[in-house]
């Protein structure tokens, strides 16, 4: 395929950015921002429908000479690992406009550019094919959201902001590290394809491996690395945490999928056991930091800790139904969470509080709201049916086939899951009347459905047909796990 399908879905963001610095209304940027993103998930979609599932090589391929001094290139591509990624970046990004429409009402254009560069930037690191094109993406996307956080959050916004950005920094730093030692022993070169064969010997993978350890960790979040997560959720407007959720979080198990398993093979069977084990311990520490939550994005912030946990957990088993799972569960992350995420944003604008305790009642006077919220806290749940549901028995197939005991953890933590987010509902909309005799509450609208239905369909459609996509990572989850059993050794 000669057209730049890639290239088009990565730079439309970008370009929109640049038509927004020439509007003077706000509501002509909101448009603009909300054309812009539809049509990048229009391609998004066209893309996916031409996506061939039967093959793990890398598709709509890109590449182009960019420093050929220094073997940097310009390349692009996209396999089964990343596809759904790329799709889901493009999804959540209109539906972050429609979420800042009325939300955001200062320095409207200045949001709107910062929300497409981000965009942008995260497209770029799932679609890199290059190791510093990757770096690039990786690192600036850094700004958009610091700025996102610190310039349109809550009261602690600025403290937030900055934590946020130097645990990340952190990271990236000791990532940095790990790329020039890559480049170095790969044969100067940046191509992430070429450095996948590259064959490494332990001691160097091991230093390498603990290198995009804190990296991928500090990103995902893994504990004790999570920290900085619960503020900058609390501080963040709706977009910015639906973002934070839906795919940043994505970008540490991407990385340790797209570089710490296929080159680093022996390491990561090696340190195996370890990575399961904080996988679990998150998985349950996350689920009774939830529990203890009376604010509502607190409560969503923290169980994001202990369902990214099922992710790792899943990577780390290195089995096939674990593998898969933790793919598909990361992109039902994304959905499940960042509606949730959204529902806190749509109650927050009302009432101007987050504390459980003040809503009670809700299903009385809104009553699509809390029917929609009760989909999105039964797929969180993993209720049969739901998206969540099918990504989490593969990835506990998976984790108990690998080690017994971080199964049995990963059982009290989805436990766990259903004890907070069924205490959170029954307060918030089958309570007695609290807050609505205070304020005047008022149901979702057509803006606000808009945003709603299209996760509610992918909810259940991942939940009753899951088959096209699991075909779309199937191909290349077998094709890397056999990489890992040929070159690291595993079972």
């Amino acid at each position: 395929m000669t057209f730049p399908l890639l290239s088009l879905i990565v730079l439309l963001p970008a370009a929109g950015a640049v038509v927004l610095l020439l509007l003077r209304s706000d509501d002509a940027v909101r448009w603009m921002a909300l054309a812009f993103t539809v049509l990048d998930c229009a391609l998004a979609l066209f893309m996916l429908l031409g996506f061939d599932p039967t093959t793990h090589e890398m598709q709509f391929v890109e590449r182009r000479p960019w420093v050929p001094a220094l073997g940097i290139t310009y390349a692009l591509g996209i396999d089964g690992i990343s596809a759904l990624f790329v799709f889901l970046t493009t999804l959540l990004g209109w539906i972050c406009v429609l979420a800042s429409w009325v939300a955001i009402d200062r320095k409207v254009k200045e949001f709107m550019i910062s929300l497409l560069a981000m965009q942008a930037l995260m497209l770029g690191v799932f679609s890199a094919l290059d190791l510093f094109l990757f770096y690039v993406c990786w690192e600036a996307m850094l700004i958009p959201m610091y700025l996102i956080i610190g310039v349109w959050g809550g009261e602690g916004r600025v403290y937030a902001a900055f934590k946020f950005f130097l645990y990340t920094l952190t990271g990236s730093l000791l990532f940095l590290v790990g790329v020039i030692v890559l480049y170095l022993q790969g044969g100067r070169t940046f191509d992430i394809l070429v450095l996948m064969g590259t064959d490494l010997p332990f001691t160097t993978q091991s230093w390498l491996f603990f290198a995009f350890l804190v990296a991928f960790a500090v990103k995902v979040p893994m504990v004790p690395l999570h920290t900085w997560l619960p503020d900058a959720h609390v501080q963040a407007p709706t977009a910015g945490s639906i973002i934070l959720a839906g795919v940043l979080l994505k970008m540490g198990a991407y990385g340790f999928l797209r570089f710490s398993l296929p080159m680093l093979p022996e390491a990561s069977v090696h340190y195996s056991t370890l990575m399961m084990a904080l996988s679990a311990l998150a998985i349950v520490y996350g689920g009774f930091l939830a529990l203890a939550q009376d604010d509502f994005k607190k409560l969503v912030a923290y169980s994001s800790i202990s369902h990214m946990g099922f992710v790792t957990l899943g990577i780390f088993a290195l089995n096939r139904h674990g593998l898969e799972g933790s793919i598909l569960q990361m992109f039902n992350h994304g959905v499940t969470t960042g509606a949730l995420f959204l529902f806190v944003g749509l109650i927050y604008e009302r009432t101007h509080t987050r504390s459980i305790a003040n809503y009670g009642g809700l299903m009385k006077v809104a009553p699509v709201y809390t029917g929609f919220l009760a989909l999105f806290v039964l797929s969180s749940m993993a209720l049969p049916g739901t998206n969540s549901f099918v990504g989490e028995l593969l990835v506990l197939s998976g984790g108990f086939a690998a080690n017994l005991a971080t199964g049995a953890a990963a059982v009290l933590g989805a436990l766990l899951g259903a004890a907070y987010l069924l205490g959170m509902y029954g307060k918030v909309a089958l309570g007695p009347v609290n807050v609505v005799d205070r304020f005047k509450i008022r149901d979702v609208n057509a803006r606000e459905l808009t945003a709603i239905l299209p996760l509610a369909v992918f909810v259940l459609w991942v939940g009753l047909y899951p088959k096209p996509f699991l075909n779309v990572i199937d191909s290349s989850a077998t094709h890397l796990l056999d990489e890992v059993r040929t070159k690291g050794g595993g079972p």
